[in-house]
């Protein structure tokens, strides 16, 4: 029983400063990437094509975007802009994307 009360007591100590980056991460986003995202739990996608960040980890394991948002993600089209994040705003991001999944 106190391991339990323990383990409740440290996520939830834990719970602000995930979402705190959490947030960080949907303001980047929605600076960054919300001219072509969709970026919420709703809504299209501005630019035909651009997949809604909610479903972004339903395409690619969101821990292997941690390497790609770091190293630059480029694709094969020419409307997406390169974009390289620093690791501060990969772990907002990735936070962000991992809220989106619950």
């Amino acid at each position: 029983m106190r391991a339990a009360l323990a383990l409740v007591l440290v996520l939830a100590a834990c719970a602000p400063g995930q979402a705190d980056e959490a947030a960080r991460g949907q303001r980047l986003a929605q600076e960054r990437c919300a001219a072509c995202h969709a970026i919420g739990r709703t809504g299209a996608s501005p630019r035909a094509g651009a997949p809604p960040f909610r479903d972004l980890h339903n395409r690619y394991p969101v821990d292997q975007l941690a390497e790609s948002l770091a190293e630059g993600i480029v694709t094969g089209h020419p409307d997406m802009p390169e974009q390289a994040f620093s690791p501060e705003e990969v772990n907002a991001l990735i936070a962000y994307l991992r809220s989106l999944e619950r």
